[in-house]
């Protein structure tokens, strides 16, 4: 690929990193809410029950899904290959962020045509406009990205991470995110990093992470849905636009908070596989995750195949557009 002008990288990295405010980003009201109550319990319990993630237990150092800390703080002023996307607002990459991150919001990896309800809006791009997106981000098919976000907010790292692979491109989460890199009082900066396109031609969007409308209507009775939103919504609070409010028929709520520790680290293999046990799903099981836009179902998508759970798609359209066709029964 190849850009004419500068001013149309200029153009192309401006609608990225500022993406498209939606209604769905502003949730701080509903984070209380995404927190199970037994959470404060859990934390009191004694050792022997170990129900939480203890730090010595933070053993995702740059596998398929996660990285850590640690390993980025190493390599990221050595490796060539790396890419580092902070995945927040705008606003919060302008108060401080890691060096060398660019801010990139899941809007700019997705379409946005139209309205939230709309069929295919909130989506991912095709393989053209990923392709030119990519490239004016310096990501080629080299590259190693790393993701990062934080706990208040909708698991953007997941959905951008997500979107990143489903193009080909070799990406994983950083584990405790902006969170836990500044507790750590690492090395933040308020600069704009200089990005150098790259040459990049996604071929392909890979169709195993994500499942449409159609098809997810086709397989539902074979399915395992999972409503990884807050309670409220899940019993009909319309907090964000819907068309309707409630949930898919025999969805299970396991709000992707819950997979979470309090320094905004993700729980143990184990930990997950007990959460999801009890709310009747088992690794075997094909399993389906919605939320709202797509976002926070995609970061638990991941979450889900690193602990081991295989068949796990994100439905990407989500509540908004399943809520907007009337033909779609919604359940309160």
């Amino acid at each position: 690929m190849k850009l004419k002008t500068s001013k149309k990288i200029v153009s192309l990295l401006i609608v990225i990193m500022l993406g498209i405010s939606v209604a769905a980003c502003s949730n701080k009201e509903d984070k209380a809410a995404d927190k199970p109550k037994e959470e404060k319990t859990q934390q009191t319990e004694s050792k022997d029950e170990k129900n939480v993630t203890t730090k010595d237990e933070y053993t995702y150092d740059n596998n398929e899904y996660l990285t850590s800390i640690a390993w980025l703080e190493k390599n990221m002023k050595d490796n060539k290959n790396l890419v580092i996307i902070d995945a927040r607002s705008d606003k919060d990459y302008a108060k401080g962020h890691i060096p060398g991150a660019v801010n990139v919001a899941w809007q700019g990896l997705s379409k946005m045509e139209g309205k939230a309800g709309d069929k295919d809006w909130g989506t991912l791009q095709g393989e053209e406009d990923l392709s030119k997106a990519l490239g004016a981000l310096g990501i080629s098919k080299d590259s190693q990205v790393v993701v990062y976000a934080n706990k208040d907010a909708w698991g953007e790292d997941g959905r951008v991470t997500w979107s990143l692979k489903r193009a080909g491109v070799d990406a994983r989460m950083l584990n405790g995110g902006f969170d836990l890199w500044s507790s750590e009082k690492k090395e933040t900066t308020k600069d704009v990093p200089e990005v150098k396109p790259s040459e990049m031609t996604v071929s392909e969007i890979k169709p195993d992470m994500n499942i449409s409308t159609d098809d997810l209507k086709k397989e539902y009775k074979d399915l395992k849905v999972i409503d990884t939103r807050a309670k409220d919504e899940y019993d009909g609070a319309v907090n964000f636009g819907e068309a309707r409010g409630g949930h898919l028929p025999d969805a299970i709520n396991v709000p992707f908070t819950e997979l979470y520790n309090e320094d905004g680290t993700l729980k143990n293999k184990d930990e997950i596989v007990k959460i999801m046990e009890k709310a009747g799903v088992k690794k075997e099981d094909s399993i389906a995750t919605y939320c709202t836009a797509g976002i926070r179902s995609a970061h638990m998508a991941l979450a889900l195949k690193n602990a081991g759970f295989e068949n796990v798609r994100n439905y990407d359209s989500s509540f908004y557009e399943w809520a907007a066709d009337e033909s779609n029964e919604v359940v309160k």
